[in-house]
C-alpha cells in the first residue's frame, strides 16, 4: 500500500505538471526518467528520493516545499502512529482536469484586470445558481 505522503507529493507533481502543460514523457526527459515511471511517482506508487525532488522542483520551478503544501495539518493532525489519509487529496478540486483547464485558460489573458473580471463574472455565476433560502 502506498504512503499517504508519497501519493500527496505525487498528486502535486502531476499538478504542477499539468498546470504548465508538460506532459509526462517532457518531465521524464528532464529527468532523465521514462514516462512511466513519472507515472509511479505520480500515483505514489513509488517513493520519490530527496535529490529526485529537488530535481523535479527545480524542473517545474516550484519550490521544494510546493509538493507538501496543504499538508501540513493533515501531518499535525496525527499521532505519528497512525497514518494521515491518502484520499485527502485526491478529491481536492484542483486535481480535477476541468479546474486545470480554467486555471490554463485563466492564465493566458495577459490582461490582470481582464482577469479580475473574469473571477468576479464566475463569483456572479456562482451566487446565482445556489438554491434560494428564502421560503
Amino acid at each position: 500500500m502506498a504512503n499517504p505522503v508519497d501519493v500527496y507529493v505525487g498528486a502535486r507533481v502531476k499538478l504542477r505538471r499539468q498546470l504548465i502543460g508538460m506532459s509526462q514523457e517532457k518531465l521524464g526527459e528532464a529527468l532523465e526518467l521514462t514516462f512511466q515511471q513519472v507515472q509511479k511517482y505520480e500515483r505514489g506508487a513509488n517513493r520519490v528520493s530527496a535529490s529526485k525532488l529537488h530535481r523535479i522542483a527545480e524542473v517545474l520551478d516550484v519550490p521544494i516545499s510546493y509538493f507538501f503544501d496543504g499538508y501540513e495539518g493533515d501531518l499535525e493532525a496525527h499521532d505519528g502512529l497512525s497514518e494521515p489519509p491518502a484520499a485527502a487529496f485526491e478529491h481536492e478540486q484542483l486535481s480535477r482536469k476541468e479546474s486545470i483547464d480554467l486555471l490554463k485558460a485563466y492564465y493566458e489573458i495577459d490582461d490582470a484586470k481582464l482577469r479580475r473580471k473574469v473571477i468576479d463574472l464566475i463569483r456572479t455565476l456562482a451566487e446565482t445558481t445556489k438554491p434560494s433560502t428564502t421560503a
